[in-house]
Formats: C-alpha cells, sequence, structure tokens
C-alpha cells in the first residue's frame, strides 16, 4: 500500500485544485505535508528535503529560464504598444478582398503575436479584443468568428519562440540526461531549447497552413459565412502600410528565431534581443510612455513571478514524490503495460490532454512531464517528437469544449451576442485539424524531428 502514496499525492493535489486552491501554494503544501506525515510515521526520509535549496538555487542559477522574463516582456510590449492592431489593419488591407481574407489575416496575425507572446490566454485575449469586434461587423458568422479567434490564440503553445517551449525544453532537457544515465550512458546527449524549437517550427507552419485552408474553403463553400470586405486596392498606400504595419514585428521575430536555429545565440541571448527590439519598435511606432513602460514591467514581474512560483512549488512536489520512490511506480507501470511504448505514450497523451483542463501548461511542465519523461525516453522515445507531441496535445485541450482555457478566455472578451454554443461549435473543426496534426506526427515523426536534425 505505502508504494501507491504517490499516487495518493496526484489525487490530493488534484481534488485540492478542484476545490479553488492556487496551484503553487497547493503542490508545495501538499509535498510538505505528505513528508512530514511520512516523517512522523516512519515511512519518508525527511532528510530528502536537505536536497530542496539545491533545487531552487538550480532553478535560480538557470541561463535557460533567464529567457522566459525576456521573452514575456517581448511579447507584453507588442501587446500594449498597439503594434499588433497596426499589423492586423495592414494585412486586413491586403486580404480584404478575398473571400475569408479578413479570417485568414487574423490567423496571420495570431501566428506572429503567438510566437512573440506565447501565452495562450494573452493571444486569445488580444485577438479577441481587436479582431472578433472587425469579423463580426464585415458579416462573418459569429461561430465561425469565435473558433476563428480562439484557435488562433492557441498557437502560442506550438510556434516558436514561445513561453511554453522554452519551459518544456528545459525540463526535457534534464528528463533525457535523466533517462540515458539511468541507462549508464554518463556522458549523455543534450537536447537544448533550440533543438525543440526547430522540431516545432514545422508542425507550427503546417497547422496555420491547416488552419488557413480551412477558412478559405469555407469562405469558398459557404460565402455568408466568411464574406470578402472592401480591401485596399490603391498599391502605394498598401505597400506603406505593410512596410509599417508588418515588417518591423516580422523582422523581429524572425530575427530572434532565425539566430536560435542557425546557432548565433542561445535562446537566452536570442530573447534579450527580442525585448530590446520590442522595445524600439514601440519607441518608433510612437507607442511608448511612462505609462505604458510600468504596464509592460508590472507585468512582466506579474507573469515571471507567476512562472517561478509555480516551478518552486513543483520542485518541492517532485521531492517528496521521489522520495517515495514514485519515479520507479511510474515505470514499473509503464514497463508492465501491454503494447510497450505506443501504449505508455498514448495514456501519457489521454493524461496530459485532460489534465489541461485545470492546469495551465506551466504546471502540467514542471509536474508531469518531470515524472514521465525520463520513463518514456529511456524506452526510445525521440525527445524533440516528444515535446512537439505534448505542445500539440496541450494546444487542443486548451481548445476542446467544455473546459478548454482558450474558451473560457475568449468567453470574457466576446460580446454578449455571442453565445457559448457558439463559440463550441465554431471551435469544433479546428480541433479535427490539431487532431489530424496529432495523426501526422504519429505517422510522420520526422515532421518534427528532420529539421532539428539538419541543423
Amino acid at each position: 500500500m505505502i508504494e501507491y502514496i504517490p499516487l495518493l499525492m496526484f489525487a490530493v493535489v488534484f481534488l485540492a485544485l478542484l476545490a479553488g486552491y492556487s496551484v503553487a501554494p497547493t503542490l508545495g503544501g501538499v509535498a510538505l505535508l505528505f513528508a512530514f506525515v511520512g516523517g512522523s510515521a516512519g515511512i519518508f526520509d525527511l532528510n530528502t528535503l536537505g536536497f530542496l535549496p539545491s533545487r531552487l538555487y538550480g532553478i535560480m542559477t538557470n541561463q535557460t529560464l533567464i529567457a522566459v522574463p525576456l521573452f514575456v516582456m517581448m511579447g507584453i510590449t507588442l501587446e500594449r504598444t498597439r503594434i499588433a492592431e497596426t499589423l492586423l489593419e495592414s494585412m486586413a488591407r491586403l486580404m480584404g478582398r478575398t473571400p475569408g481574407g479578413l479570417g485568414i489575416a487574423v490567423i496571420i496575425v495570431g501566428m506572429l503575436m503567438a510566437a512573440s507572446t506565447g501565452i495562450v490566454g494573452a493571444t486569445v485575449v488580444t485577438m479577441g479584443l481587436l479582431a472578433l469586434p472587425s469579423l463580426l461587423k464585415h458579416g462573418y458568422e459569429p461561430s465561425f468568428a469565435s473558433g476563428t479567434i480562439a484557435a488562433t490564440g492557441t498557437l502560442g503553445q506550438i510556434i516558436p519562440p514561445s513561453i511554453a517551449l522554452v519551459l518544456l525544453g528545459d525540463v526535457l532537457s534534464n528528463a533525457y540526461q535523466q533517462a540515458q544515465m539511468s541507462q549508464g550512458l554518463f556522458a549523455p546527449k543534450t537536447v537544448s531549447v533550440g533543438d525543440l524549437f526547430a522540431g516545432a517550427l514545422i508542425p507550427g507552419l503546417i497547422l496555420v497552413l491547416l488552419y488557413a485552408t480551412y477558412v478559405l474553403s469555407r469562405a469558398l463553400y459557404q460565402p455568408k459565412s466568411a464574406p470578402a470586405t472592401s480591401g485596399e486596392t490603391d498599391a502605394g498606400p498598401l505597400v506603406v502600410a505593410l512596410s509599417k504595419g508588418l515588417a518591423p514585428p516580422l523582422f523581429l521575430i524572425t530575427a530572434v528565431l532565425g539566430s536560435i536555429l542557425l546557432g548565433y545565440a542561445t535562446p537566452t541571448e536570442a530573447s534579450a534581443v527580442g525585448a530590446m527590439g520590442a522595445l524600439i519598435l514601440a519607441i518608433l511606432y510612437r507607442a511608448l510612455n511612462r505609462k505604458i513602460l510600468q504596464e509592460i514591467m508590472r507585468a512582466t514581474l506579474l507573469t515571471t513571478s507567476m512562472v517561478f512560483f509555480i516551478l518552486i512549488g513543483a520542485s518541492m512536489f517532485s521531492l517528496v514524490f521521489r522520495g517515495y520512490g514514485g519515479d520507479d511506480l511510474v515505470a514499473t507501470l509503464f514497463t508492465d503495460m501491454p503494447g510497450g511504448q505506443w501504449t505508455a505514450i498514448g495514456i501519457v497523451m489521454l493524461v496530459i490532454f485532460l489534465l489541461g483542463f485545470i492546469l495551465d501548461f506551466i504546471e502540467i511542465t514542471y509536474v508531469v512531464v518531470p515524472i514521465v519523461g525520463p520513463v518514456l525516453l529511456s524506452m526510445g522515445v525521440d525527445p524533440v517528437w516528444l515535446g512537439v507531441m505534448i505542445a500539440v496535445n496541450l494546444q487542443t485541450s486548451f481548445l476542446t469544449p467544455p473546459f478548454g482555457f482558450a474558451l473560457f478566455y475568449l468567453r470574457g472578451v466576446a460580446p454578449e451576442t455571442i453565445a457559448t454554443s457558439d463559440i463550441y461549435r465554431g471551435v469544433v473543426p479546428f480541433i479535427g485539424l490539431q487532431l489530424l496534426l496529432l495523426s501526422l506526427l504519429v505517422a510522420m515523426p520526422k515532421l518534427a524531428t528532420w529539421l532539428p536534425n539538419q541543423l
């Protein structure tokens, strides 16, 4: 019975979260509760907690995690200084005369915002406030418009350079080394955040292409659901608008991502370039003043504090979990499963999908992945492929009714004329496209592994 205490820890955390308690204190509190109760009962070695300071020091000195506040600052700057709004207006003028063109413009702008912000909630809220009124004004069907916005907002999970991929890459790097050392390889290979960026790039672009194809097809076969608008016809003003609205943010994101993929900069170095570049763009757009700068710094501080608070709680939880032999329990359960590797992957993906209804990607990345990652990787699963699969899986979870986070975010900013059922109905085709991408990744793992190997 004692060997199943790690599973009981998960159950208690789950119930506490359902009761409305915050994630970080819940993880740390449950861990300390089980540690002290187990120590009093003589079934847990309290000396294990002595490793906690070194773990926290490791978090503080982790060079990769320095990229988190800088990428957050880059995204918030682009969001708060109306650069995204200018970008959307430029794309709408370019593509407005095409059936479904405004919807495709929303997808492209959402992709760029996802790449810069990397946080689902921020992208959904921003695009909901900027684009949803415009789509409705130009006659788009409410369910179609809301589904496009919600689906586009979840691209922040998979389009690099996103915060989700930075955190996931750091965790998978540690899990990969742990898996190799458990197999007796004491000079382990490494997997970096840059590898995960490269692995996610092609699947992310495929998903954007699938979204755009669906929007265009829907507009052609059901013109009333996505009518053409009065796009720009004069080439001169259009070129000026595109140069002003599209070129600078696109150049910034390309420079950040390109420097990482080509090996000129680490993700941490590139994130600094991104943050400074976003501030420079805001100054050039004359959109930065003292008040907005204070808002940017405050929002960056709050988001970064949330990430690291959760990371500290998750570190405490995983330490006590391993102290009770939880990693051995998970390894035994997966090894004894019929079907081997694929059954284990299927179960992990199902659990992560369901947890995505109640936990954000940060909690799942730091609580679940460190536990199941080493086991799956020791079974021969490619770390980059696994990371991309987890990212797409969470993206699908955040979009799935009735509990998807993206749906709640959009409901909060959508006008009252849009019913919740409209939002639910609108995202169904996009969920199908994400499941199609997952199937393609299972059938053709090289979609995720080819580019990292080439680089």
